[in-house]
């Protein structure tokens, strides 16, 4: 992965702000897997959510938590889907290699890393990706890479 891609995340925008439900997106090819996510987190904060804020007031009175909240739901519901509505796969990183490669290929610091966790039903995946939401909103965490590889998983690599 190029550092761009390593080094990207998801991440919000400032709480309790006009723009408190959107996802910072910088130039170049995880925008597109950003803006997937954005749709789902929408439709979460508008249509899912249970609030005292009426309508569009919902995006903005959006806090911390409920930015982790509405990202966990969102990346439970793609994984579920990809899934097939029957499993999702969550990817997350090691502190130490698990895997080491095989003769011709070079190691990475990412990928020997990668701990598949497998779930049968929608709320367990969902809450083990908010339980854990930081491993994919955290600085450094590769958040939109495990994510990816996270799709890659539950979508199965035959489909």
């Amino acid at each position: 992965f190029s550092c761009e891609w390593a080094a990207s995340h998801f991440r919000f925008r400032r709480p309790h702000s006009h723009l408190a439900y959107a996802l910072e997106a910088g130039k170049g090819g995880t925008r597109a897997i950003l803006m997937a996510v954005q749709a789902h987190i929408i439709t979460y904060l508008l249509f899912t959510r249970d609030t005292k804020y009426p309508s569009l007031d919902r995006l903005c009175q959006v806090g911390q938590q409920e930015q982790g909240q509405a990202l966990a739901v969102a990346l439970a519901e793609i994984l579920w889907a990809a899934g097939g509505s029957s499993r999702a796969v969550v990817c997350l990183i090691t502190p130490a290699a698990t895997v080491l490669p095989p003769g011709g290929y070079r190691a990475d610091t990412f990928t020997g890393r990668i701990c598949l966790f497998e779930f049968l039903e929608k709320a367990a995946a969902q809450e083990f990706i908010s339980d854990h939401i930081n491993c994919f909103k955290g600085e450094g965490s590769h958040g939109v890479v495990l994510f990816l590889y996270s799709l890659l998983f539950s979508r199965t690599l035959e489909r």
